[in-house]
This record gives structure tokens, sequence and C-alpha cells, in this order.
């Protein structure tokens, strides 16, 4: 090679180094805007439900389920950072709560906790209301999420009753060889049954986040006496049907099997931290080997194979999946009922959001609401980067219970004054 050439070819160098770095930058650019799903535009979320003076009465008393939910920009469309920040820390500037703890003796010998929390404000009805809520998978009521919504609905004026999950409390032994389930109602029935007790005026608001969401409709299906002295129902971020979600959660679209891995991981170390209670007792159904198989689990359906369907003497995980799931009990719920997703939920394949809004479409009281972003239980709202400390999600509920509050209020003094009506109409006169 000639001097001259050589010399051209140093000149050239740093342009092409330029070059390279400017596809590498566009590379990342372009990966990112895909990942975060940046070019994804902002929209009302879509309602489904019948056309019924009730679902009228909502809407416009809603106007969050007719206005944009705006997401965080950088971040905030994207399913997956919605799900990893909630997470990873749950909410921001949580507040602290002060309840008080009840323990109710189970007929099996375990030992339901839950937590009641009064409200700091008087409801705009001026009625007594308590919302009773179920967190989800292994979750309880010093999670981040559930205080920030808590304390969001005490100062709206609601009393909350929280469940513990059986086993989720940390530093709190099991007294009976059993955990939670993804669709046994029997702490949960406790807890119902315990305020209605303690608050004989009170009316209900029945919350179940996720897994909650599941046993909530559940526990409402199964038992039309479940459904006294409940005002509404509202689902967030559910499955519906668990022998459904199973094969999709094996599915590596939007990393569900990641997912399926991550949270397997959680309930294995949740299962061990309770090892010596479940092997202990002469009354188990949890032998060395199911605990064996459990250290070796990789998914959720493997743990549920392994330990959870045998807390209930289930003989098969379909017979698991099928019996505790929500999907059988749903249709006989007859209060008012929002059914809450998000479209980019990583967790919830599209096909199980099937459920919900055929419901939707064929029974008056039921109201199905998807949002295009919000990941799971995630529903961040933010200009920028920094999300609000409130979600989306923990407006939109409490802005659904107070529509339904005062409609059934403006019901009730309708009730009475027909009732005065007859009564002065049937009410014998008497000539002087």
């Amino acid at each position: 090679m000639e001097s001259s050439d050589v010399h051209t070819f140093g000149h050239e160098l740093p342009a092409m180094f330029d070059g390279v770095k400017l596809a590498a930058v566009a590379t990342v650019l372009y990966v990112l805007v895909r990942c975060l799903n940046l070019k994804s535009t902002t929209e009302p979320p879509e309602v489904v439900c019948q056309d019924t003076p009730l679902s009228r009465f909502l809407l416009k008393s809603c106007p969050m389920l007719s206005a944009e939910y705006i997401p965080p920009l950088l971040w905030g469309k994207s399913g997956h950072f919605q799900t990893a920040l909630y997470g990873k820390m749950g909410r921001i500037n949580t507040p602290t709560l002060s309840g008080v703890r009840k323990f109710l003796p189970m007929h099996d010998g375990a030992t339901a906790t839950f937590d009641i929390f009064e409200a700091l404000a008087a409801h705009s009805t001026g009625d007594d209301i308590t919302m009773v809520i179920c967190p989800g998978i292994g979750n309880h009521s010093e999670q981040n999420y559930i205080r920030t919504f808590v304390d969001y609905s005490q100062r709206q004026g609601y009393r909350c009753a929280v469940l513990n999950h059986l086993g989720a409390l940390p530093n709190l032994e099991l007294t009976s060889p059993r955990m939670f389930t993804c669709g046994c109602t029997w702490e949960f029935e406790a807890m119902v049954s315990f305020v209605k007790q303690a608050f004989p005026q009170t009316q209900l608001i029945i919350v179940g986040f996720s897994l909650g969401g599941n046993i909530v409709c559940k526990f409402l299906g199964e038992n039309r006496s479940n459904q006294e002295r409940v005002l509404c129902c509202v689902s967030v971020c559910q499955g519906y049907s668990a022998l459904r979600a199973q094969e999709t959660f094996l599915q590596w679209d939007q990393c569900r099997r990641l997912y399926n891995f991550l949270l397997a991981d959680k309930m294995k170390k949740l299962i061990l931290s309770h090892r010596d209670t479940l092997l202990g007792m002469s009354c188990s159904s949890i032998t060395e080997a199911d605990v064996s198989r459990l250290c070796a689990a990789t998914s959720l359906m493997q743990i549920d194979d392994s330990i959870m369907r045998k807390f209930h003497g289930y003989n098969s995980l379909g017979e698991y999946y099928e019996k505790e799931s929500c999907v059988h009990f749903i249709h006989k719920v007859t209060v008012p009922l929002l059914l809450l997703n998000s479209s980019d939920d990583p967790l919830i394949h599209q096909s199980l959001l099937d459920v919900p809004r055929t419901l939707a479409e064929k029974k008056p009281n039921v109201m199905f609401t998807l949002t295009q972003h919000g990941g799971h239980l995630g529903f961040f709202e933010g200009a920028m980067l920094f999300p609000q400390p409130l979600t989306w999600m923990d407006k939109a509920i409490v802005e659904y219970t107070d529509a339904i509050c005062h409609w059934e209020k403006k019901n009730d003094t309708h009730r009475v004054q027909q009732l005065a009506s007859t009564f002065l109409e049937s009410k014998p006169t008497h000539e002087c």
C-alpha cells in the first residue's frame, strides 16, 4: 500500500467510528422505544356494560372511566416497567397506618388474621361504610400498595378491614398445617362475618386485588347470603380461571414464563419459612417428598401440585384449579360488580379477558373496564419520570364506590318516600 493510501485511510477512521457510534445509539434508541412502548397513544379505558340506569349513572359520576389514563411518559406505557415498579417498591411515599389486628380461630385449627383501620373522615353520604379488602398472592395489610389504598380510602370516609393471607405475615407462626390458596374463602368469610357483627349498621364494599379478586368474587357467588349488606364489589387484575391461566403462564410471550419463575421463587421461600409447622403436625397432608418436589419447582403449577392442592385434599392439579376459580361462581353475583384489568398486564393473557367481557355483556350489574396501560397492579400516574403517590387504580376504585354509595342512598330515600306515600294513601279517613 502506498503512503498516500495509508494517509487517506487514516483520515477515514474517525468517520467510520462516528458511523458505528451513531448506529449503536440508533439501535439502543429503537430498542428503548419498542421496550418502553413510547409510540403507544393514551386513551380512555374501554368500558363494557349494558345500558341501564345504574350504568348511565356510574359513567356520569365516574369521569375517570371516560377520561384518558396518562401514565408517566418515559416508562409508564410499558406493562413490564409498571409491573416491576409495583413489585419492587409497591408505591411512592407510603403512609404509615394505625389499626387494630384481629385473630380468629378457624374450624380446622388455623388462625385467620386481619387488620381494621377506622375512617379518618365522614363519608360523603353520611353512612357507615366498610371496605373489606383481600390482597394479592402472599400479601397482607403491611404491603405498600395496600397501605396507600387504605390511607386514601380512610380519608374518603371508609373504614377498612384488610385480610392477611394465611402464612403471609412475617414472624407469625401457623397454628395448623395449612396456608392460603388461590380460592379458599374461609378466612375472608370469617373477616366479613366479624365486621358485620362488630358494626351492625355498616354496609360493605368488597375489594380484591389480583388473587384476592378471585377470592372475593368466588366468596360472593358461593352463597347468596354472602351478598347481604354488600353495596358492590371491585376486582382488580385477576385472571378469572386458574385452569385456563396455567397454560398461558408457561408461554414465553410477554415474558410470562419468567414472571412464573419469579413468583414461584417467592412462594417457595414463603412456604419453606413454615416448613416445621407444615411437616411437624400429625394431621398434616404434606410429606418430606412433597417438600423435596417444592425445592425443585420452577413454576407455580409445580408448587400448586406438590403443596397447595393438598391443603384441601384435591386429587389433582386440574381439580384444584377447577374448584378454586371464581369463573364458576361469578355469574351468581347480583350486587354491582366492577372488573378492572389492563391490556398490557404481562401476567394476564388476553384470552382470559373473554370471561369478564362476556359477563358484562350479559349481566346488567357487571361493568368491565380495560385500560390500555397499567401493567399488573401498577397504574402509576405522573408527568414524565417520577410517579405520583396515588395511582389511577386507587382513585378509580374510590370514585366508583362513592358513586355506588350515592346511588344506593338516593334509591333508599326514594323507597322510603314511596312507602310513606303508600301508607298515607291506605290510611282510612274519618269524617267529623
